[in-house]
């Protein structure tokens, strides 16, 4: 069990864990969880950790369909500037690997924006905290649990 299944599971929550084999030679970790669950990509979403101009960490939660703007999500923010997180930051600061990092359940939480796309379902899939495991939840759930904003994150439609 991974930290995201255990604080879904002590908020009591309605959430399902969705399991499948990961393909290591997979290069998109959500478009594979999309194929392999058989949901929309744009159910499915990634969890991506950016830098802010003064070094603060953020979480951009979108549609494995689209790419994150750092410019609307330095915005949403409050920030100037935004760029992708190192790898080795974002493993050290949420304790997950890539590919399976999960909003929920990281080990130092940060500020979390949800595009606002996910309001559009009534359920959405997200890493559940390990490659391979999923758990799709409702959005409204998933903002309360990480106290997260909506805001339209994504570059392109």
């Amino acid at each position: 069990m991974t930290p995201a299944i255990e604080i879904a599971k002590k908020h009591k929550i309605d959430f399902e864990v969705h399991e499948y084999h990961h393909d290591t030679n997979s290069e998109s970790y959500g478009l594979e969880a999309a194929q392999k669950l058989g949901v929309p990509t744009e159910q499915v979403f990634k969890t991506l950790v950016v830098s802010l101009d003064n070094q603060a960490l953020v979480v951009g939660v979108v549609p494995v369909s689209s790419m994150l703007s750092m410019k609307l999500i330095a915005k949403a923010a409050g920030a100037k500037k935004a760029h992708m997180a190192e790898a080795l930051v974002v493993e050290r600061s949420s304790g997950y690997v890539l590919g399976g990092v999960s909003p929920l359940g990281q080990k130092k939480p940060l500020p979390t924006v949800i595009d606002i796309s996910a309001q559009q379902h009534q359920r959405i899939y997200i890493s559940a905290g390990k490659r391979g495991v999923d758990i799709s939840l409702s959005p409204a759930d998933l903002q309360w649990l990480l106290k997260a904003t909506f805001a339209d994150i994504c570059a392109q439609r």
